[in-house]
């Protein structure tokens, strides 16, 4: 337990509802007022982010249904680190099974919480270099993905100019930006 004054106790934990990908998960805590009651967040695994440019610079990107936004997303390649698999071998992994695409190498960018006021998410974002295509896509059963490759600046337009929706996309893009070119 931490020494902050603003720290909650976490007295009992468990799981309420559990689906594919995620679970939701109900803590009794006692704040520091001494006031007990329940929390409730969304439970995930840690998940990779990939920005994954060819030998020209472009951008491959995934357009995919999100049914929680009832809507198509224009997104760069993420999923879920499945069990004691090493973050580089997960970047990987869902860079070809979402893409078809393989990168020569991998750089690890930054690791975020992107909403630690309802979910423990650790979404760890990579840039992947010299991607090119090696085989067909291998999409989860819940996966509808539709893979095309555009221009990096314009990719980069559609973050500044609000065009672009995907959160993890856009941080993404902007961290390789401030801090890469």
């Amino acid at each position: 337990m931490t020494d902050d004054p603003l720290a909650w106790q976490t007295m009992a934990s468990e799981i309420d509802y559990s689906c594919p990908g995620f679970e939701i998960r109900r803590d009794a805590v006692k704040l520091p007022d001494g006031t007990v009651t329940d929390y409730h967040y969304v439970d995930e695994p840690p998940a990779v982010v990939i920005l994954p440019l060819t030998p020209g610079g472009d951008v491959v990107v995934i357009e995919e249904w999100r049914q929680a936004v009832d809507g198509v997303n224009r997104g760069l390649p993420a999923g879920s680190v499945e069990g004691e698999e090493d973050l580089f071998e997960a970047a990987r992994r869902e860079l070809r099974e979402e893409t078809g695409y393989e990168a020569r190498s991998l750089e690890h960018l930054l690791t975020t919480e992107p909403s630690n006021g309802i979910a423990n998410s650790v979404h760890h974002h990579f840039v992947a270099h010299d991607c090119t295509p090696t085989a067909e896509q291998e999409l989860d059963d819940n996966e509808s993905i539709r893979v095309d490759v555009t221009d990096y600046d314009e990719y980069l337009a559609a973050v500044v100019d609000d065009e672009l929706d995907d959160g993890r996309a856009a941080l993404t893009v902007t961290h390789y930006e401030l801090t890469h070119r």
